[in-house]
């Protein structure tokens, strides 16, 4: 028997848009009440190098190397001075190794001769680091420090698109057109969920359509599987698969 097929909803902009984005939000954090950032820290620092190191890679295998290297390496003056060679041992699982190692250099030496070896908590101040972007900067301050920002990754940016909240695909008009539609206060959770619901339903290749709570939201409902049962089995975690049982 085929499964009923859910219409898409139609665009909307404006107030329309506000409302639709916030209840997609409300619905996706019940789904994902446990989400946070996955990497593996214990201050600021580690979280800063933890999110540098984790390009191109998962967050999986970055939490397998940062023990060694922190428990090796464990404030900026030791990164600045670290042994070149032991470095990229360490760094190796991780892939672009010698690249990594370079960028966690210049970055402890950054640290200790503009800020004291601490890290900065303003954007303006973690951009200018080596290897800093919004995106890592974005996840120091909301993760590290409290203080609310959008984390931009391939996952927030694939989900903004799909659920109509923009069309930019440049990553800074992504977080400033997406933060506008929520609460400053929501951004670094509204961030995890999003990315948690990339990870683990909404994929980029074969999204699970039939098993997402917010489909009647969703405008890009049906570029995936929408049966049901085909759909649970495209979830890469079992705590999602419990939740929409």
């Amino acid at each position: 028997m085929r499964a009923a097929v859910r219409k898409a909803a139609a665009p909307v902009e404006g107030v329309a848009l506000t409302r639709r984005a916030r209840k997609t939000y409300k619905l996706l954090h019940e789904l994902y009440p446990y989400a946070h950032c996955e990497l593996d820290f214990e201050n600021p620092l580690q979280l800063l190098v933890a999110t540098v190191i984790s390009a191109q890679t998962t967050d999986v295998t970055v939490n397998k190397v940062t023990p060694t290297l922190f428990a090796r390496y464990p404030d900026a003056a030791a990164l600045a001075g670290a042994d070149r060679d032991e470095m990229e041992a360490i760094l190796k699982p991780t892939g672009f190794f010698r690249a990594k190692t370079d960028s966690v250099m210049k970055l402890g030496a950054a640290l200790v001769e503009r800020f004291d070896g601490q890290v900065p908590p303003r954007l303006a101040d973690l951009v200018t680091l080596p290897g800093v972007g919004r995106k890592t900067a974005n996840v120091v301050l909301g993760n590290a420090f409290d203080i609310p920002g959008i984390t931009v990754d391939t996952h927030f940016g694939r989900l903004s698109r799909r659920f109509g909240w923009t069309e930019q695909d440049d990553p800074v008009k992504v977080e400033h057109e997406v933060g506008a539609l929520f609460p400053k206060r929501d951004w670094t959770m509204l961030s995890h969920v999003l990315i948690f619901h990339g990870r683990r339903t909404c994929h980029a290749k074969k999204p699970a359509c039939g098993a997402c709570p917010v489909t009647k939201l969703c405008p890009a409902y049906g570029v995936g599987e929408t049966d049901p049962e085909r759909a649970k089995k495209l979830l890469k975690y079992e705590r999602a698969a419990e939740a929409l049982q």
